[in-house]
């Protein structure tokens, strides 16, 4: 499944560590983008960070932090190139770190999905979502693990943008916060038990 492999790498003898997992949040840098819908996978990576009690370090092309977890080594990225630019980043990351393609795993919103609603996935299309689409294009494959976070469409004709863009209703916090919690445990069981088992359980 993974044949790009080899074409992803510049050194041609890299030793991947199958134990070590790039854990990739999408989002847009600068506080007017905070906790917008668009930034869900900031949100989880930050998550996940302050719950193992490690903080990100601002490096080339994102802030990363590091944690470790069941003898795993899940190295968590937040793009700094904005969305659209997001596959610069991760391939970047993916190289430096030696990660495997079957290791990487990138959180994004998801218009097509109810609030709330998660689903796991090894492949597919970019679904319209520009930093998917730029990951697919610099990886130059779409054979990689996607955690898609519901954000639902309740938004009027033409406002897709203002929606994206916008932050969480009040009444949508709660569920939101949920979901965070819940897609951080997923992260984690992917890279203890496996996709497949994870996918079976989180998209049940």
């Amino acid at each position: 499944m993974f044949t790009w492999l080899k074409n992803i790498f510049n050194n041609p003898n890299p030793v991947p560590d199958p134990m070590k997992y790039l854990i990739v949040g999408l989002g847009n840098i600068g506080t007017e983008y905070q906790h917008t819908r668009h930034n869900i996978g900031f949100d989880v990576v930050d998550f996940m960070a302050k719950d193992a009690g490690v903080s990100f370090r601002q490096e080339t092309h994102g802030d990363i932090a590091e944690l470790k977890f069941k003898g795993r080594t899940l190295i968590l990225l937040k793009p700094s190139t904005y969305m659209n630019l997001s596959g610069k980043a991760v391939k970047y990351w993916m190289e430096k770190q030696k990660i495997q393609p079957e290791n990487l795993l990138v959180i994004v919103d998801d218009l097509h999905l109810d609030l709330g609603k998660m689903r796991l996935r090894d492949k597919g299309s970019d679904g319209g979502h520009n930093g998917l689409k730029d990951i697919h294009d610099k990886l130059g494959s779409s054979h990689y693990i996607r955690l898609r976070m519901g954000i639902g469409q309740d938004f009027r004709p033409g406002q897709q943008v203002n929606f994206v863009l916008g932050k969480w209703k009040p009444n949508e916090e709660a569920d939101v916060e949920k979901m965070i919690s819940k897609a951080s445990d997923a992260v984690k069981n992917f890279t203890t038990i496996g996709l497949k088992l994870t996918m079976d359980s989180l998209n049940r």
